[in-house]
């Protein structure tokens, strides 16, 4: 509840002063109409950037990683034993 409150309150924080900016006229109206937009495409830039330097700093799990060859291991095992073939695999 408390994120939603944030994001209200950043967004009111935002229209008043593109409304404040559409009223005195000290940016021209043809890019203050334009302020939305370019607030969309920030937002989406941010967005990817955010999502990039995730992935860049994606941790690696060496001990997750044997536990899972572990399991696939097994898997084969127990598939083997129920009669499917599993060394094409």
């Amino acid at each position: 509840m408390k994120h939603i409150v944030k994001i209200i309150t950043l967004l009111v924080a935002i229209s008043a002063f593109w409304v404040g900016l559409l009223q005195t006229s000290v940016i021209p109206r043809s890019y203050t109409w334009l302020l939305p937009l370019y607030l969309i495409v920030s937002l989406g830039c941010y967005g990817l950037l955010m999502v990039g330097v995730g992935l860049m700093q994606f941790p690696t799990c060496p001990q997750e990683a044997v536990l899972l060859q572990q399991d696939v291991v097994e898997a084969k095992e127990f598939l083997k034993q129920r009669g499917f073939d599993v060394g094409s695999y």
